[in-house]
């Protein structure tokens, strides 16, 4: 009974209050043109949340192909995107104002009427049976009920059913309607209110429902989506009760009537009408890729992995992807359909998808990092193997980029490269020449092996022909073995290490960083591509020779604007000299033997790729590389303009050797994907070396 009384007495007490507001509201219009009793009115609407005029509400992120306009998918924790009022058919405005706050352009944020109205209901009937929110008052109660700054236990209490949420909701509405004309309430409305069937916002419940712009909502589809937002959980006609939705259409139909915005006979046709839905779901994450372009998925991998390494998006990386999926970025990538389809093409007269063994290949673009195509013949896809297979059909391992489970394939004698440079950079010219014999026993110590003579790695010449004087440019375009391993002993192994870290290649291995840190003096292995790594990491560090010097840290980016449309420095290519150009032209001009090429100053003579250069038609250069028994093959080639990598490997197990076979098959990779992406571009030449670099020691010394 004394609980009955209290209940009795609580609602009389906010009734009052309740009454006493609506009284305010009948003055607000008066105040505000006569000045009277301003302060009062400023206590009943001050304090307006900064979030109310400035919601913080979750919008999708969509990932672009590098033209801007293919879609690649998007991310998304709420699937909303904001929309212009102008935007949004004319019939829809009028719909969803019908149908939830028909006096919307008459009151001032709280209808008097309603509340009145609602007061005589919940004091005659007790409880909430009728809640008299307006449309301001109802955005008030989704941007406080979804703010993502606020504790789940905040938002909750910004929308649990109480008399003080509800005198809260009135007071911010009168402030809020000081701040904003009707239309900017009603189109910030419109892009928060949730439609039922996982779309927020009336552009995502357009596309949603009839895969459509919003702008082109029919009147029974416009009356349909303003029925949802009353009851979006069990009226969805895609997931709930279809009935209702078409009850709750009629509804707002015969509203319109009564508003005088639809005749009587055009509404009677759309209720005529039947559910004509059109669904489509919008895709999210990366295994949502198109399903015709599997593959793309990959690249779309390693994007959401570099977004999480991006300091600018937040303190971590579980705080960076979840600015990604509320952020509303646009985002324009480097993806280039065209260049991932000729990769793909070639890969895949390699090996075909269910293969054990995988052709990863990257593609990029030296002098702005920009990542072309990453492609290898599996379906990026989360669906199941066939017993026993791993990483095939399907995976969604990072097979060409590298990360997570994935450490890499050895790359063989294309990390010859790293030793030259360091050579030439410590004032060795390119004709530093040496006898270089069929087997040579170094001074670094090794564990045993076939390379191992007492103790000493000795490493052997794969032919007799390798052997005899060799300059850089014929050592490196036969890759002589022991040339290789005299010079990495002559310069020391500790900088051949760091030129390859300087030029970023990552030692995801722990055995290999161990080495890198802790063993590098005695590295020797290192210039014959013992070090795991992958396509990206070693067509980037050859597309460094390409950019004369010039470093760009791989990059998935083009452009980034933020929800409100304004650019994101972050994904801007990031590129710094790590070598002098004289250093950068040499090693390329050596580069161009083993590809069929011939030097500034004609010292090629013989190739491990000799028809390269004949097939493209252009000035190319680059370098093959077996790993031991042909464990592993790789082909890394570059002009000017692009620089591209493609490995033979099995990603599930290391010692099924590929076999040297394949090479052929790589070099046809490169070459294509080489001539497809620069057909019709001008073919450009490397600028030579100077003779000092080329035939003349500097005076700077080496470190034996």
């Amino acid at each position: 009974m004394i609980r009955v009384r209290l209940d009795k007495l609580f609602t009389v007490l906010i009734a009052g209050a309740l009454a006493g507001l609506a009284l305010a509201v009948v003055a607000l219009p008066a105040a505000l043109v006569y000045g009277v009793g301003a302060s009062q009115l400023a206590g009943l609407t001050g304090g307006l949340p900064d979030s109310l005029l400035t919601p913080p509400t979750a919008q999708r992120s969509t990932l672009y192909a590098k033209d801007g306009t293919t879609p690649i998918t998007s991310f998304y924790a709420e699937d909303r995107v904001d929309v212009p009022l102008a935007e949004v058919a004319p019939v829809m405005r009028q719909a969803i104002v019908a149908a939830e706050d028909v006096r919307f352009y008459q009151h001032h944020g709280v209808d008097v009427r309603g509340v009145l109205r609602a007061l005589t209901v919940n004091t005659r009937d007790g409880g909430n049976r009728q809640g008299a929110s307006t449309l301001t008052m109802q955005y008030v109660r989704n941007v406080l009920g979804t703010d993502p700054r606020l504790t789940e236990d905040q938002r909750a209490k910004a929308t649990e059913i109480t008399k003080a949420r509800k005198l809260k909701e009135m007071r911010y509405a009168l402030a809020l309607e000081q701040k904003l004309n009707k239309d900017e309430i009603l189109g910030r409305y419109l892009n928060i209110a949730y439609f039922g069937a996982g779309a927020y916002g009336v552009a995502a419940a357009s596309k949603r429902y009839f895969s459509k712009p919003p702008s082109e909502l029919t009147l029974a589809e416009a009356s349909l989506l303003a029925g949802l937002v009353q009851s979006p959980h069990t009226d969805d006609p895609i997931n709930g009760d279809a009935d209702a939705a078409l009850a709750r259409r009629a509804y707002v139909l015969d509203q319109l009537v009564k508003a005088g915005h639809v005749a009587p006979d055009a509404a009677a046709a759309a209720k005529a009408e039947q559910l004509a839905l059109k669904p489509s779901a919008t895709p999210n994450d990366c295994t949502a890729v198109p399903e015709q372009h599997q593959d793309w998925g990959f690249f779309c991998d390693w994007f959401s992995r570099w977004w999480s390494e991006q300091p600018a998006f937040g303190a971590n990386p579980d705080e960076r992807q979840r600015t990604l999926r509320r952020g509303g970025f646009r985002i324009v990538s480097s993806f280039d359909p065209a260049v991932q389809q000729s990769a793909m093409e070639q890969v895949l007269r390699t090996y075909d998808v269910d293969d054990r063994r995988a052709a990863p290949t990257a593609v990029v673009q030296p002098g702005t990092g920009r990542v072309l195509a990453l492609a290898v013949n599996r379906n990026y896809s989360v669906a199941a193997n066939p017993p026993g297979w791993k990483n095939r059909p399907n995976t969604v391992n990072q097979l060409v980029a590298g990360g997570g489970a994935i450490e890499g394939y050895q790359a063989g004698s294309t990390f010859k490269l790293f030793t030259m440079l360091a050579a030439l950079e410590a004032g060795l010219p390119l004709a530093t020449d040496f006898d270089a014999p069929g087997r040579l026993v170094t001074g670094y110590p090794t564990g045993g092996g076939p390379a191992s003579c007492d103790g000493r790695w000795c490493p052997s010449n794969a032919d007799p022909s390798m052997d005899g004087y060799r300059t850089m440019w014929d050592a490196f375009g036969r890759s002589v073995n022991t040339y290789f391993a005299w010079l990495i002993e002559r310069v020391g192994a500790d900088r051949a290490v760091e030129m390859a870290q300087r030029l970023g290649i990552k030692f995801r291995s722990a055995s290999d960083a161990r080495l890198a840190r802790y063993g590098a003096k005695g590295w020797g292995p290192f210039t014959l591509g013992v070090s795991a790594t992958t396509p990206l990491d070693l067509a980037n560090a050859y597309a460094t020779l390409a950019a004369e010097g010039t470093y760009c840290a791989p990059t998935p980016i083009v452009s980034i604007t933020d929800g409100a449309g304004q650019p994101v420095a972050a994904g801007r290519p990031e590129c710094r000299p790590v070598l002098d150009p004289e250093v950068a032209r040499a090693a390329t001009d050596a580069a161009r033997c083993p590809v069929g090429d011939q030097s500034m100053y004609r010292e090629c003579d013989g190739g491990t790729a000799p028809d390269l250069r004949e097939r493209l038609r252009r000035p190319v250069a680059g370098k093959t590389g077996s790993s031991e028994h042909n464990g592993t093959e790789t082909v890394v080639a570059f002009t000017p303009q692009l620089a591209v990598a493609s490995m033979a490997a099995n990603p599930d197990d290391p010692q099924d050797a590929v076999g040297g076979a394949v090479v052929s098959d790589l070099i046809d990779v490169v070459g294509r994907v080489l001539s497809d992406t620069l057909r019709g571009q001008p073919a450009r030449d490397f600028v030579p070396p100077s003779e000092s670099v080329a035939f003349r020691r500097t005076a700077e010394r080496t470190g034996n």
